[in-house]
């Protein structure tokens, strides 16, 4: 396998990760500076940790799903080039996607 595909791959999560704990740093710098209200900083400390759990949900359920997927296709007998493989993955991350929405939902 030719690995040299994944340097720009690497490079651009790379400098996305960047750009967001740069703008996380200045928003966070800013309200200090502004001297915001505790209760605001507080808010908005616990609205960003919620949406990280929820990421984190959202992904983990998507990843499963298609490891399951994988798994599937390999007890299939399929073959990478099979568009029933294509079709299993994307439904796979579909319903990844509909069952994070639905856990969601309950939780509101």
């Amino acid at each position: 396998m030719d690995f040299s595909i994944l340097i720009p791959i690497v490079l651009f999560i790379c400098v996305v990760a960047a750009i967001k704990i740069i703008a996380e740093t200045g928003l966070r710098r800013r309200l200090s500076e502004t001297h915001a209200s505790e209760d605001l900083i507080k808010a908005m400390l616990l609205a960003d940790a919620q949406i990280r759990r929820m990421s984190a949900l959202k992904w983990g359920l998507v990843l499963t799903l298609i490891g399951a997927a994988f798994g599937l296709i390999d007890g299939l007998n399929l073959t990478p080039n099979d568009p029933a493989s294509w079709g299993i993955l994307f439904a796979s991350a579909g319903f990844g996607m509909i069952g994070f929405h639905l856990i969601e939902s309950r939780k509101a």
